[in-house]
């Protein structure tokens, strides 16, 4: 076999591969000889089948299958004798001309990058903290006593109010016409949660049991209903029942509810801060991982193989399309999505994956097996039974790989963070939660 490697443009590169004739042909003739000792045929025993019958039968399919396997053979061979790093699968194409008795081919492939990361001590990241305090632990328990309250029926003559549970009966009209979805019976909402409009919750308040009212209600531009986005609407509303909301008292009680063993306010307290503080790192990492990685790509130099880019890109699409099948859309498998739109992301993607593989190897930042036991276990806590979900993980490859990632991204921010120029800033507890 005679081996050349052109440089084309940026990271492509073409091998030519030759191969002797005879090598495809003896391969062949073997494969059909073992194929004919199985092989039935009606008029003959099994095992009998004449070579010519087999050969006519199954030559075209065997000689596919010694050409793809010789070919990617050689071209395996030929990448690792020139310690080539191939990226993605090569394009291989058959030349109208060969020296006689050979067969020639073009593998056209891309090599990964020579990455180069920069000084990082030039690069400034941010890096957020934040802290859990006492007036997130109360709006904590206020949400638990939410999640708990019950509800009684309000005297007739008192009106709707903030937090009340109401029943009513509705019907809009836009110029005069019913619309779709614009009516309903026996329809229950909470007062003041955001579950409607602000104009309808706003106008529903002060309602008493048994009366009816009939206000506009402009619906917003970007509302999810096209039909009725941007107009204007006449509500019909009818207050059929109103229930006042009882919250739980704070007490002993109540956190024997929430599965506190010792059953006091203070163990409670204590029990939800945990819970906050883990949410909050685990926050607080997300964050800073993602300040890192931004900071990473700017310091790190090199070229983007696009078949990496096109596998990213095709990945994506069909995660998009199992995303679209789950929620109910027909034919999601066949929906035209245009695979340009993820193009910008598989880059970033690629391009972030490659520096960070080049940084993991040059400081030895690979996860250690003290670090996966220790975030599996740190993760395991936010669970009923924190056993069964370590033995969850270890007991899956796959699930460990996931770990491993997070792990190796943690490593390489902590490392960035201590070389870079870092801006340290205090977050607020409810900006981080609801970034």
């Amino acid at each position: 076999m005679t081996v050349t490697v052109e440089t084309l443009e940026k990271l492509e590169r073409r091998i030519t591969l030759t191969l002797a004739a005879t090598d495809i042909s003896n391969e062949v003739e073997s494969r059909l000889k073992r194929l004919s000792r199985t092989v039935k045929a009606d008029g003959f025993r099994p095992g009998k089948v004449p070579m010519s019958v087999v050969a006519q039968r199954y030559g075209y399919s065997v000689q596919y299958e010694v050409m793809n396997d010789k070919v990617g053979q050689a071209f395996n061979n030929a990448a690792t004798e020139a310690k080539l790093r191939v990226a993605g699968q090569p394009r291989i194409t058959q030349k109208d001309e060969a020296p006689e008795g050979t067969i020639a081919f073009d593998a056209t492939f891309e090599v990964y990058p020579e990455v180069k990361i920069g000084d990082l001590s030039a690069v400034e990241v941010e890096r957020v903290t934040a802290d859990v305090s006492d007036e997130a632990i109360d709006r904590t328990l206020d949400i638990l006593r939410k999640q708990r309250r019950t509800f009684a029926q309000r005297p007739a003559a008192e009106g709707a109010a903030e937090g009340d549970r109401v029943t009513i009966d509705f019907e809009g009209k836009i110029d005069g016409e019913p619309f779709s979805g614009g009516k309903a019976e026996a329809f229950q909402f909470l007062i003041g949660e955001g579950q409607m409009l602000e104009q309808f919750d706003k106008a529903v308040r002060g309602m008493k049991t048994g009366e009816s009212k009939t206000f506009p209600l402009q619906f917003p531009e970007d509302y999810h209903g096209k039909d009725v986005a941007g107009k204007e609407a006449d509500f019909l509303v009818t207050m059929k029942k109103i229930e006042a909301a009882h919250l739980p008292e704070v007490d002993e009680a109540f956190a024997k509810s929430l599965g506190i063993a010792e059953g006091t306010v203070e163990a409670l307290r204590a029990d939800i801060k945990r819970n906050l503080e883990r949410e909050v790192k685990f926050r607080v990492q997300a964050r800073n991982k993602a300040n890192v990685m931004d900071a990473l790509l700017k310091a790190a130099e090199l070229e983007v193989p696009n078949a990496l880019v096109a596998n990213e890109v095709e990945r994506m699409t069909e995660q998009a399309r199992a995303d679209l099948k789950q929620r109910g859309v027909k034919d999601a498998d066949k929906a035209p999505i245009p695979a340009e739109i993820f193009r910008p992301q598989a880059e970033r993607r690629v391009r972030l994956g490659l520096a960070v593989a080049e940084l993991v190897r040059q400081n030895n930042l690979q996860a250690k097996p003290d670090q996966l036991q220790a975030h599996i276990e740190e993760m395991a806590q936010s669970y009923e039974k924190p056993a069964e979900v370590v033995r969850w993980y270890l007991s899956d490859r796959q699930r460990m790989s996931e770990v491993e990632a997070v792990v190796i991204e943690n490593n390489v921010t902590e490392y960035v963070l201590g070389k870079a120029k870092v801006v340290d800033k205090s977050l607020p507890f409810d900006e981080l939660m609801k970034a």
